[in-house]
């Protein structure tokens, strides 16, 4: 009889406890829309060439890269983990489809054999960080630090040509014709859907939560928490990989280094879209919202001939900004 109590006491809090947790996260996106709404208002009086389709559409395409690296950062911080590796997986990515298609092998597959690389090293940083329960931060830091050290070794710290109009088309292609949407919008925002789809009406995604939320009662209650973290932690791979493919298509060449530069961008924008460094709360719409912000900011300066130094100094306020709003939700719902 214990047992089979034991067995069906988790249904209700693992079910309840995610949807009022969404709620909030709903209104934090609210807020997020209506500060995007207001930007983009600012920028339309200041630059009379911010509020066309054409570079509403370029904003979208050229974060597409670093939306794909956070919509998969965001359930995986929410469940606890952290992957600061990701960028610099986007980066050997684009190094493995150059070598692969430099030794003959045909273009598709070298894509396919560089995302399952990614897949493999997320496995990987899973397997350390759940397996032999080593800090999440430390891990990915350094394995960052190997992959970033692999790409220049493999390279020479050269940029490798890939002009191949089938597959520079995944970069800069778009659907339905010149001034049609771009592919890598379009991709970004297919996995955003699948994203939010998996976490809002599947168990997976209540496993997602309630992991990051108290990952000791989790446990007790029967929660996979370790599978749950060490499947992240292969789809934060898969996502990197794929931002590095879609990188290199889009400038027709593998460069090392051209995608590193930016994970703190993906970080901020996942704290500013409101999930929370401490887990258990978080929604992939914000981080969307947060991509999008952080992308036309930076597309407004460059329009209003703001020096790139300046833009550096406003991504790291941002993230400072983005942390110090996570600390006062935190102390406000506490």
């Amino acid at each position: 009889m214990s047992q089979t109590t034991v067995s069906t006491a988790p249904t209700p809090a693992v079910r309840n406890r995610p949807k009022n947790l969404l709620g909030h996260a709903w209104a934090g996106v609210a807020m997020l829309l209506a500060f995007y709404l207001i930007l983009v208002a600012i920028f339309t009086v200041l630059s009379p060439f911010f509020l066309t389709v054409k570079n509403l559409l370029s904003i979208g395409s050229n974060m597409a890269f670093i939306g794909l690296m956070a919509a998969a950062g965001t359930p995986l911080i929410i469940a606890g983990g952290l992957d600061l590796s990701v960028a610099a997986v986007a980066g050997i990515s684009g190094v493995i489809v150059a070598m692969c298609y430099a030794a003959g092998i045909d273009i598709w597959i070298a894509c396919l054999v560089a995302i399952l690389a990614g897949g493999l090293i997320g496995a990987g940083n899973g397997a350390l960080t759940n397996g032999l329960k080593l800090n999440p931060f430390i891990v990915t830091l350094g394995t960052m630090s190997i992959i970033t050290g692999a790409s220049l070794v493999l390279t020479g710290g050269l940029t490798q040509p890939l002009m191949i109009p089938g597959f520079n088309w995944i970069g800069s292609g778009k659907i339905g014709g010149s001034g049609g949407i771009p592919v890598p919008l379009i991709i970004m925002l297919v996995v955003y859907f699948l994203a939010w789809w998996a976490m809002a009406f599947t168990p997976f995604g209540r496993y997602i939560y309630a992991s990051g939320g108290n990952p000791e009662a989790s446990r007790m209650l029967g929660i996979p928490v370790d599978r749950t973290q060490i499947l992240l932690y292969v789809a934060s791979g898969l996502a990197g990989a794929l931002a590095g493919v879609i990188v290199a298509a889009m400038l027709g060449a593998a460069a090392p280094d051209s995608v590193g530069k930016h994970l703190l961008t993906v970080i901020a924008a996942i704290i500013l879209g409101g999930t929370s460094l401490f887990g258990g709360r978080g929604s992939v719409w914000g981080t969307l919202l947060a991509v999008l912000i952080l992308g036309t900011l930076n597309n407004g300066l460059t329009l209003l001939n703001v020096s790139s130094f300046w833009q550096d100094v406003t991504k790291g306020a941002v993230l400072l900004l983005a942390v110090g709003l996570d600390q006062l939700r935190v102390r406000s719902q506490a």
